[in-house]
């Protein structure tokens, strides 16, 4: 297929999806059409890669990986039907959590000749891996980077909703020396729930049994060393959520995952739970979240993800109104911590993040295809 059925085939798939306007198809050939780039390579034979979703602490950690062995294209925008055009010319394209890669877009990025999809996260539930395999699409993702950044900063705000730091930090700024309602209780002797024991959840219990936690923990595949240490009793989610003072989430986000906190799930917690979720926003029902706070079964909770985070978290809409109703009402309680999914965001993950993408788009460079790559994502 030469450059213009390419570019006809993308325009035809874009258009079908979006009702992309067709002026866009000069600039698109032109793109394609640069010397040495229709092969995906960029003028100096380096192959290219299109980072959507790039910010500039992405590209700091990136640019240090790469050693100039790959051309990278920054996007900065995520990835959706009106951006996927920028993936002109390129091989592989680099994804983050929030960019949009259902059953159309990927048939969008097959149009244009991608053959690598690279994630630079874990998850992986908002790619249609089926679709992908149907166009002979591979993924690859990075299944560890730091897991103590995440399970540090789920610790960060366990301390801050317990001890009110929030709220102290915002009266001793205006001058409010006043320690009413800002009391909160010791760590040492409670029992912290901890869903999901991977890389994260294991890092998490470890820092609780640091701080003399009991620790109930909840696994479809029970970590047995975990399970051996002092203070670690792996249980249903039943008696973990009857029992525990505090319920940590860090499991991924798959169908059966879906919405694990709702207004059933809610109602077998202990009167008063701190609710905390550094993993993924889905895991939550908001709705009931929200219920769960204005009648008090939930005492406080900390969120590093929410289920609509997309076109939110990432962005500065400091000038805009925020039409998320729900996401508006959340902020509304003072018991509520929300960051915008930092977690990740130390120098080690950063380094790490990138250091494990370029080597998985080195093995794809190298020839690799689908499960010949060390971290494949195949069709669940």
């Amino acid at each position: 297929m030469d450059d213009r059925q390419r570019l006809d085939s993308f325009l035809e798939t874009a258009s079908s999806v979006k009702g992309l306007d067709p002026r866009r198809y000069e600039r698109l050939l032109a793109e394609l059409q640069r010397p040495s780039v229709a092969d995906g390579h960029d003028e100096a034979g380096r192959l290219k890669i299109a980072m959507f979703d790039a910010r500039s602490y992405d590209l700091r950690s990136f640019e240090r990986s790469n050693r100039d062995r790959f051309a990278i294209h920054a996007v900065t925008a995520a990835l959706n039907p009106d951006t996927a055009h920028a993936a002109a010319g390129c091989l592989v394209v680099c994804l983050f959590v929030n960019d949009q890669c259902d059953a159309p877009i990927v048939e969008m990025l097959a149009s244009l000749g991608v053959e690598l999809i690279a994630l630079r996260c874990a998850g992986f539930n908002h790619v249609d891996l089926q679709a992908c395999r149907q166009h002979g699409i591979s993924v690859v993702r990075v299944p560890a980077y730091s897991p103590y950044a995440v399970a540090e900063h789920t610790v960060a705000l366990m301390l801050m909703l317990n001890r009110h730091l929030h709220q102290a930090y915002v009266r001793n700024r205006s001058g409010y020396f006043v320690l009413d309602g800002l009391t909160g209780f010791d760590m040492r002797g409670k029992t912290v729930g901890v869903i999901g024991t991977g890389k994260i959840g294991e890092s998490l219990i470890n820092i609780m049994r640091g701080f003399g936690c009991r620790v109930l923990a909840h696994d479809k595949f029970p970590n047995e060393k975990l399970a051996a240490c002092e203070g670690v009793t792996y249980t249903e989610t039943d008696q973990l959520f009857a029992e525990s003072d505090i319920v940590s989430l860090h499991v991924p986000l798959f169908p059966e995952t879906n919405h694990l906190i709702n207004d059933s799930t809610i109602d077998k917690m202990k009167t008063g739970v701190m609710l905390i979720n550094t993993s993924r926003g889905g895991l939550i029902d908001t709705r009931a979240l929200i219920q769960g706070l204005k009648s008090g079964k939930i005492g406080s909770a900390g969120l590093d993800v929410y289920e609509e985070e997309a076109g939110i978290f990432f962005h500065d809409i400091s000038d805009k109104v925020l039409t998320d109703d729900v996401l508006a009402r959340l902020m509304t309680f003072n018991n509520v911590v929300i960051t915008s999914h930092q977690a990740y965001l130390t120098h080690e993950a950063l380094a790490n993040i990138a250091d494990t993408t370029l080597a998985n788009i080195e093995e794809f460079q190298a020839g690799k295809r689908q499960a010949e790559l060390t971290h494949y994502v195949g069709p669940q």
